[in-house]
């Protein structure tokens, strides 16, 4: 893929944002829901971050977007990492205020670490491969 500074992504940062969050907000609710027992807690826990992540996801993407590194299996890893964290802090505050049990909020947020680290790095090296929202400046 060209190098992206010569290009205008904003389109590309949403639609990724939007792709990313149907992933995992899926694997949140399927996790929540297996952990818990109970289909409710990660019917809330998912639908809680639709929002919060969606927004976090954004400004993460812009900020990455500002970050030279031409190795793109480097970045990606890197990006993986940094968004690993802030999404695993999300989903465990929500998790231990729908469920009340911290516990149940560090065990999902746990799970999740391991699960969405491989889902992200798929979603990034698919889209690293893509051209859609790419127009040049």
């Amino acid at each position: 893929m060209p190098r992206l500074k010569k290009y205008k992504v904003k389109k590309r940062h949403i639609a990724k944002t939007f792709t990313w969050r149907v992933v995992g907000t899926i694997d949140t609710v399927a996790i929540s829901w297996l952990l818990t027992g109970n289909a409710m807690a990660g019917l809330k826990i998912g639908s809680a971050e639709v929002i919060t992540k969606m927004m976090l996801y954004y400004f993460h993407e812009r900020m990455w977007f500002n970050v030279d590194l031409p190795n793109s299996n480097l970045r990606h890893v890197y990006k993986t990492i940094t968004w690993r964290l802030i999404g695993t802090v999300d989903t465990m505050l929500f998790a231990w205020l729908f469920t009340g049990d911290l516990m149940s909020g560090i065990e999902i947020g746990l799970v999740e670490l391991i699960s969405k680290t491989i889902l992200y790095y798929i979603h990034e090296r698919v889209w690293h491969k893509s051209t859609y929202g790419l127009e040049k400046l």
